[in-house]
């Protein structure tokens, strides 16, 4: 495949790639999922070491997809690296689970909490998978006016997210009362398995917070220099992103306390009416409809490429490659994700697909971090970016995947067995589907 095909323009920077990355990952998860973490270990320094050791995990992640951003600058990304390094078949079912699972399901799951955040603050008369499929709706057709108009609407609202975060951390620590301080020390009990499958359950919740830098990835066929741009935007989008979620979370230990943090289900709410009043809980849930607009823009934006890639590759729609001859945007793909997310936001299933989400995207996380190991044997010897501490990085990264994927398995059997059922659907669809080509 190459490069760049036909008719896609590198139209993208470092800057636009780097509010990509942030706005991959910052959605509505930091607002509440640090809630569920308290819930599973029950002092500040295991709370706040859960996001640090997430955010860990997520920078080893995004080291690696740096350079395998380096070593293979397509469009598609993440779909090119395991395309590349096992089997189009692999790569196939990633885009098959995309579309069907992972990305759409996500999207019309965050669609439907912005539209609930939307009503709080207007009231409007109308119910939320209305205006969940109206803002999808309304990022589709934005997106199909080029990867520019996509990126500005992306970054507007990326600087609009980071507003907001500093308010909630500015407020929560200047004019918030802090919580009385816990007598418990770094742990409230001796260390032992429970201490260590607790802390377990929290990184599951923490991970799928970071997660989403990936995607980022999809576009670099659409990059000015992505060798270049794509790995420095990983590296300062993800970091520049730990240091806020520590912050958010450090914030609510400081106002909630660890056993108020774990009672509350808005903890970002709870913090802002305690530091400003209604009025602090009608901007943090202003910030937060906001947060999640920007998630399903990016994704509006990103995804889409890994669909073109496959039709262009000859494994799906041949359509789907349709380039917009002055847009330069591949709108019947852009248009087939929001088609797709519309359709499960107003059928009501979005809920239990998300159950399925979690096993499947870290079964493909680890498979992307082997297939830099399986470049690095191919090609040991490589320009650009080189990750840090390969192998010693990639394996932890893999490992920290592999783990994930059993301890969901193990919390939700019945979950993640449909998931894999979903993903192994997707083998005889590509042999059936190349079969046809012949």
């Amino acid at each position: 495949m190459p490069e760049r095909p036909a008719g896609l323009a590198r139209r993208l920077g470092v800057f636009d790639a780097t509010m990509l990355v942030m706005g991959g990952i910052v959605g509505s998860g930091i607002f509440i999922n640090p809630y569920v973490v308290a819930q599973q270990v029950h002092t500040p320094f295991l709370i706040l070491g859960a996001w640090v050791v997430g955010g860990a995990v997520a920078l080893a992640g995004a080291l690696v997809y740096a350079e395998l951003a380096a070593r293979r600058p397509e469009v598609g990304g993440q779909y090119a690296y395991l395309r590349d390094a096992f089997h189009p078949a692999v790569a196939f079912v990633y885009g098959w689970t995309l579309l069907l699972v992972t990305q759409t399901g996500g999207m019309a799951a965050v669609a439907v909490t912005f539209a609930r955040y939307f009503l709080e603050i207007t009231q409007a008369p109308v119910s939320d998978a209305l205006v969940a499929a109206m803002a999808l709706a309304v990022l589709t057709i934005i997106n199909c006016f080029g990867v520019r108009a996509g990126s500005n609407v992306q970054s507007a609202l990326m600087v609009m997210k980071i507003v907001a975060i500093a308010a909630l951390v500015l407020a929560g620590l200047l004019l918030a009362r802090p919580a009385a301080a816990s007598t418990a020390g770094f742990l409230d009990r001796p260390p032992s398995m429970d201490l260590v499958t607790g802390f377990g359950a929290a990184m599951t919740p923490v991970l799928f917070a970071y997660g989403g830098w990936q995607t980022t990835s999809f576009m670099a066929g659409e990059m000015k220099n992505s060798v270049r741009d794509l790995p420095r935007a990983l590296l300062i989008g993800v970091t520049g992103v730990v240091a806020l979620y520590v912050s958010v979370t450090y914030v609510f230990v400081h106002a909630l306390g660890a056993n108020g943090l774990a009672a509350t289900s808005t903890p970002a709410s709870a913090v802002m009416r305690a530091a400003l009043g209604e009025r602090g809980a009608t901007f943090i849930a202003l910030g937060i409809a906001i947060s999640t607009l920007g998630f399903l823009s990016q994704g509006m934006l990103t995804a889409p490429r890994v669909y073109f890639a496959m039709a262009e590759d000859g494994v799906f729609f041949r359509s789907v490659a349709w380039i917009h001859p002055r847009t330069a945007a591949p709108a019947v793909a852009i248009a087939l994700q929001g088609v797709v997310a519309i359709i499960i936001t107003v059928s009501g299933r979005y809920e239990q697909i998300l159950n399925y989400v979690v096993s499947v995207d870290f079964i493909l996380f680890g498979m992307t971090g082997l297939s830099l190991l399986v470049f690095r044997r191919r090609e040991p010897f490589s320009k650009g970016f080189r990750t840090p501490g390969h192998p010693f990085t990639t394996l932890c990264f893999v490992i920290a995947s592999f783990l994930v994927v059993a301890s969901t398995i193990y919390k939700y059997p019945s979950n993640s067995v449909i998931g894999l059922a979903i993903l192994l659907t997707g083998v005889p669809v590509y042999f059936l589907w190349r079969g046809d080509k012949r």
